[in-house]
C-alpha cells in the first residue's frame, strides 16, 4: 500500500483539488484506493456527495485504536472509498497532542488498511501542526501545490525542511498550481522551477473546470475531461506512480462511468476560452506606457467638475437647524 499526502502551510492553493482528481485517477486506473480528508471544511467530501458526519468525530477516530475500515464509505466510482470529515477535526492536533507518540498515529491506524487498499490519498488541512506531522511519518510521497509566486515558491525550503524533519528522505514533489500563463509572472515562475529538481514537470492551470468541483460533485477528470487542468492532472498523476513504482495500469472507459453517472461533458466554448485553446500573449504596451503593470486595467481619471460648482457640503442633513 503507498501513502500519498496532499499537504502545504497554506490553503487556497488547490490541494483539495488536486486530491480529488488524483485519487479518482488512481481508482480509474484500477486501483483500490482510499482518499481520507483530513480538513475539517470537508471540501474532498463534498466533492464526492458524501455527509460530512464522522461517528463520534474526530476524538473517536484519532484518540484511540480504531479500525478505519468501519469509518469509511463507498463512494459512486468503482474502486474508491472515502474517509469523511466534519468540523470535530479542527481539534484533530489536539487530540493527537494527548498521544504518546503523536506522529505515529496515522501510521498505526493505516497500517490494518495494507489488505484492503493499494493507495491511500491523505487531503491534509492547511499548516504544519501535529496532524501533518503524523501524515508525514506515515507517507511515502508528500506532493506540495505551490502558486507561482516567489513567496511561495520560497516557502517550499520550508515545507521541505519540515518533511525532512519528520521523516528522513521521503519524497517531497511539489508542482505548480492555479497557472494562469497569461501572466508575465506566472510564465516567469514556471521557467524558473524547471531547473529544480522538486518540481513535477506538470502545471496545473487555473480553471473553471476544477472550480466547478463543488457545484457538479465530479471530479474534474471525469466532467471536463478535454480541460487544460484535467490534462495536467492526468500527467501529474504519471509522474506520481512513477515515483511510486506503481503499476501504471489501464484507464477505465470514462465515457461508459459518465453514461452510467449521467454526466454530462461540456462542449469547447470557442475562441476565447483560455482552458481549451493556446494562450493569448500578453499585448504589447505602447511607447510611452509607465512602470505601471499591463496586466491591471487602466485608472479612470476622476471627473472634472465646473469651474463655478460649489463644493458639496460632507456634513449636510447631519445637525438640525437650532431656530
Amino acid at each position: 500500500m503507498q501513502v500519498v499526502a496532499v499537504a502545504g502551510a497554506k490553503g487556497g492553493v488547490g490541494k483539495t483539488a488536486a486530491a480529488v482528481n488524483l485519487a479518482f485517477l488512481s481508482a480509474t486506473s484500477g486501483h483500490r484506493t482510499l482518499l481520507w480528508d483530513l480538513d475539517p471544511q470537508g471540501a474532498a467530501t463534498h466533492c464526492y456527495r458524501a455527509r460530512a458526519k464522522v461517528k463520534g468525530g474526530a476524538t473517536r477516530l484519532l484518540g484511540g485504536k480504531r479500525d478505519l475500515q468501519g469509518f469509511a464509505r463507498h463512494t459512486d466510482y468503482p474502486h474508491l472509498d472515502l474517509l469523511p470529515a466534519d468540523g470535530t477535526f479542527r481539534v484533530a492536533d489536539t487530540v493527537l497532542g494527548t498521544r504518546r507518540w503523536p506522529d505515529r498515529v496515522l501510521r498505526k491506524l493505516l497500517r490494518p488498511l495494507d489488505r484492503s487498499y493499494d493507495v491511500v490519498v491523505l487531503d491534509c488541512a492547511p499548516g504544519l501542526g501535529v496532524v501533518t506531522e503524523s501524515v508525514v511519518a506515515a507517507a511515502d510521497l508528500v506532493l506540495a501545490p505551490i502558486v507561482p509566486a516567489p513567496l511561495a515558491v520560497r516557502s517550499l525550503d520550508q515545507l521541505d525542511e519540515f518533511v525532512q524533519g519528520q521523516h528522513p528522505g521521503l519524497t517531497l514533489l511539489a508542482f505548480l498550481s492555479m497557472v494562469d500563463e497569461r501572466k508575465v509572472l506566472h510564465r516567469q515562475m514556471l521557467d524558473l522551477v524547471r531547473s529544480d529538481r522538486r518540481f513535477a514537470l506538470s502545471a496545473v492551470p487555473v480553471s473553471s473546470a476544477v472550480e466547478r468541483m463543488g457545484l457538479e460533485q465530479v471530479p474534474a477528470v471525469l466532467a471536463s475531461p478535454r480541460n487544460l487542468a484535467a490534462a495536467a492532472y492526468r500527467r501529474l498523476w504519471a509522474e506520481v506512480t512513477e515515483r511510486l513504482g506503481l503499476e501504471p495500469g489501464e484507464l477505465a472507459d470514462l465515457d461508459a462511468l459518465r453514461a452510467e453517472l449521467g454526466v454530462v461533458v461540456p462542449p469547447p466554448v470557442g475562441p476565447a476560452d483560455a482552458e481549451t485553446d493556446p494562450v493569448e500573449t500578453d499585448p504589447a504596451e505602447p511607447a510611452d506606457a509607465g512602470p505601471a503593470d499591463a496586466e491591471t486595467d487602466p485608472v479612470e481619471p476622476d471627473p472634472v467638475e465646473p469651474a463655478d460648482a460649489e463644493p458639496a457640503d460632507p456634513f449636510a442633513g447631519w445637525f438640525r437647524d437650532p431656530t
